[in-house]
């Protein structure tokens, strides 16, 4: 289903829709459901039958043999129960799976400004607990839903034959017991929603200060970490009080219900043995229907706190589901093939919130091969400028052009197939050397990588890590230098090999001698390539055809680095300023 697909449809139709692929499972489980209730309602009548006829005709042959088709039906029973159990909880886990890969599917179409509101943890919470709650509903709830209702008819049908008198009392006791049923369910599922939100927060704030253990060590904070996370386990601890409050309430009653409705029979049923208008046969029989009858108000009792919780993790699912990315490719979109790398803005506007513009009117032309520093004070819009181009935001004005061509009408793959970005920030993959390298291009082959390695300065210190390419890097490259997860980030743009280069601060985690090689590198890569160089080391952009200054959103100067200089302008001031601060070290 695509994104509108889920905005028009109700969350039951969603939910539904995941049953269809498994159809089959969804049909043998509610198949043996259906046979376990008819056998429930057939063990009353064959022990009132038995009272009757059979024991009182002394037909004692008859009764055992029907006790004994009794006796394979029960074991039939267990086998169908078996079958319920297992393939039915197969049925909600291929469903819980299929609803996982969709909403994993959709949360990468989601743009960075969707990551920039929401936290790590919280997503978490919807693709793991809140999708078991799903699990459970999809298992239980038809099943449940059918065999009590099944089963709820079945016996008062049967029990109008027995004694009408009697059954039209258990019937108007019913939808008193039904209204309670849905009025105690809609206020479950009200707090379980709010109690979702709450436990994703306390996800949120367990995962980041689990992310940030290493800082806190480092300024010894972590009687405050600790104190927050106390607090955060407090709120773990209160967040379910309200609503385990309302399932109390509902069950206490529902017990009152199943058991009040036993006397009644008990009472009612003596007083028309009195009147003589009812056999004790028919009392033993009307019991075991009551026993019968009330397994499903208990699992309808269960079936509403279900209800509850799965429809709060269905509505946090569809409501991720109907968020509609805000860079779409267009329906018409074209793939982007091989390109020379010219790059032309013209008129470009972007802003985060409608009131703080971040660029503003800004145009720039690169021609292909060309090389572009980029610098300027901190916050004035470098980096932004480079995530419009491969579009991870869409400018809210003007064109970007990649060879002439709007990227607006080029699909977003195929325009990030043709840019390789190492940004400031590096990410590792917990995984091997081996995989974070190839990650750049997953079909490379061994010695691609290697060469990538070495042109990425990395290949010795690979060779002496314990295991060489297959050493494991930890969590987010955690056993590894800053300059070599930096490196490592760079080999995988030698091996991608893109036509067009983003260089945010690409060598910010190097020494001055790594450094050094690795610029060497960049020169050599950059030849014939159009590259991006976002710089706060002026020192390292000495290979730029041309620097552009942006600063407050709009370009100030253009030019060469001497052209600059000469100029004595803003970059001429930061140039000096950095000499300055350079050289008292």
């Amino acid at each position: 289903m695509q994104t509108k697909d889920y905005q028009k449809r109700s969350l039951l139709g969603i939910f539904l829709g995941y049953f269809r692929p498994h159809l089959r499972l969804f049909l043998l489980d509610m198949g043996c459901a259906f046979t376990v209730s008819m056998i429930d309602l057939a063990f009353p009548l064959v022990t009132r039958s038995a009272l009757y006829q059979l024991l009182p005709d002394k037909r004692y042959e008859t009764f055992f043999l029907v006790m004994g088709i009794m006796v394979l039906c029960y074991v039939l029973r267990s086998f169908l129960q078996f079958v319920i159990a297992y393939w039915g909880h197969t049925f909600g886990i291929r469903v819980e799976a299929d609803i996982r890969r969709d909403l994993f599917s959709h949360l990468q179409s989601l743009s960075f400004s969707y990551y920039d509101n929401n936290r790590t943890g919280q997503l978490m919470s919807r693709l793991t607990t809140d999708l078991f709650e799903i699990t459970e509903l999809a298992h239980h709830g038809p099943e449940d839903l059918f065999t009590s209702i099944l089963t709820v008819i079945g016996a008062i049908i049967i029990m109008f034959t027995v004694q009408w008198k009697l059954a039209l009392v258990v019937c108007l006791m019913f939808p008193v017991c039904m209204s309670l049923i849905i009025f105690r369910r809609r206020k479950m599922s009200r707090v379980s929603k709010m109690v979702k939100q709450r436990t994703a927060g306390i996800n949120a704030d367990i995962e980041s200060s689990l992310s940030g253990f290493r800082t806190s060590k480092a300024f010894a904070n972590e009687a405050a970490e600790y104190d927050k996370f106390l607090h955060s386990n407090e709120r773990f601890k209160t967040s379910k009080r309200e609503f385990h409050k309302e399932m109390g309430i509902f069950h206490a009653t529902m017990e009152f219900f199943t058991s009040i409705l036993h006397v009644v029979v008990i009472a009612l049923g003596g007083y028309l043995i009195m009147k003589d208008q009812m056999d004790y046969r028919d009392i033993i029989t009307f019991s075991l229907y009551i026993g019968t009858f009330v397994n499903p108000i208990r699992k309808m009792a269960t079936l509403s706190e279900m209800l509850a919780n799965g429809f709060a993790g269905l509505n946090r699912f569809a409501e991720i589901m109907r968020t509609e990315p805000t860079v779409q490719d267009l329906p018409d979109a074209q793939e982007l093939g091989p390109v020379r790398g010219d790059l032309s803005l013209e008129h470009v506007n972007f802003s985060y919130k409608e009131e703080l513009p971040v660029l503003k009117d800004l145009s720039l032309e690169v021609r292909a091969g060309e090389t572009i520093a980029i610098v300027g004070p901190s916050g004035g819009g470098k980096t932004t400028l480079c995530q419009l181009i491969p579009r991870f935001y869409e400018a809210t004005g003007g064109v970007i052009r990649v060879d002439g061509q709007d990227i607006r009408h080029v699909t977003q793959r195929s325009l990030r197939e043709q840019i390789g970005i190492v940004q400031q920030e590096v990410f590792l993959f917990a995984d091997t050397v081996l995989e974070n390298i190839r990650y750049g291009k997953p079909e490379a082959t061994m010695e691609e990588v290697v060469e990538a390695a070495k042109r990425a300065e990395i290949y010795e210190d690979i060779m002496e890590m314990p295991e060489g390419f297959d050493t494991y890097v930890g969590e987010r490259g955690t056993l590894l230098s800053g300059g070599q997860k930096q490196r490592i980030s760079i080999a995988r743009i030698f091996l991608k090999n893109p036509p067009i280069l983003i260089l945010d601060e690409a060598t910010s985690a190097l020494d001055s001698i790594t450094e050094a090689k690795i610029q060497r590198a960049f020169d050599e890569l950059a030849k014939g390539r159009t590259t991006l160089i976002i710089a706060h080391r002026l020192s390292t952009i000495h290979a730029a055809n041309r620097v552009v200054v942006i600063a407050d959103g709009v370009i100030r100067e253009q030019g060469t680095r001497e052209e600059l200089l000469a100029r004595n302008g803003v970059f001429a001031q930061l140039y000096h300023t950095q000499n300055l601060v350079e050289g008292r070290f």
